[in-house]
């Protein structure tokens, strides 16, 4: 691989990570917002807001590497912006056990994708292990939410198989975009 090969990667792993953790923090926001006024049970908030902090220094960490290696962020940032708060607000409407399918199945996606980008980072130790470090957050805030139940939620495969293509495609047109 060439060395601009190889810039334009690390541009394409930064750029989408960003974007990703942006819209995590962005659908954490939608579903507080919405079970804050629903009255949803302080665990369940309190578990949100957790996972909410998380994702909020791992938007901070890509948005310093981001700077630091002069990568363009994506376009699509203000279509992210209302796509998660929606998807938050709208999983959350569904009730706190749909708030967390919806934790479930995006955290299934980042999962496979910061593995694969952890095996590509073999020649960057540093970038190798904030990767390896978040895919463990994240597979945390899967855990959290299946053990609140949700795989009870109401249409949970049925969630779980559109959030999973959003997330996907959200992925892919961040890479070009």
């Amino acid at each position: 691989m060439t060395r601009n090969s190889k810039k334009a990667e690390l541009n394409k792993m930064l750029r989408v990570n960003q974007a990703g953790e942006y819209g995590a923090k962005r659908i954490y926001a939608g579903q507080l917002a919405v079970l804050k006024r629903r009255r949803a049970s302080q665990e369940t908030l309190d578990k949100i807001q957790h996972m909410a902090a998380q994702e909020q220094e791992h938007l901070d960490t890509f948005n310093k590497l981001v700077a630091k290696n002069q990568v363009r962020p994506t376009a699509l940032q203000p279509i992210w912006h209302v796509a998660g708060f929606a998807l938050g607000a709208v999983t959350a409407m569904m009730g706190e056990r749909a708030a967390m399918a919806c934790t479930v199945a995006v955290e299934e996606v980042i999962d496979g994708h910061y593995a694969q980008q952890s095996e590509q980072l073999h020649d960057q130790p540093e970038l190798k292990k904030i990767v390896d470090q978040f895919r463990d957050e994240e597979n945390e805030h899967r855990m959290t939410a299946l053990e609140s139940g949700a795989e009870q939620a109401v249409g949970y495969s049925l969630l779980r198989k559109a959030i999973h293509a959003g997330s996907r495609a959200a992925i892919w047109l961040t890479e070009r975009v």
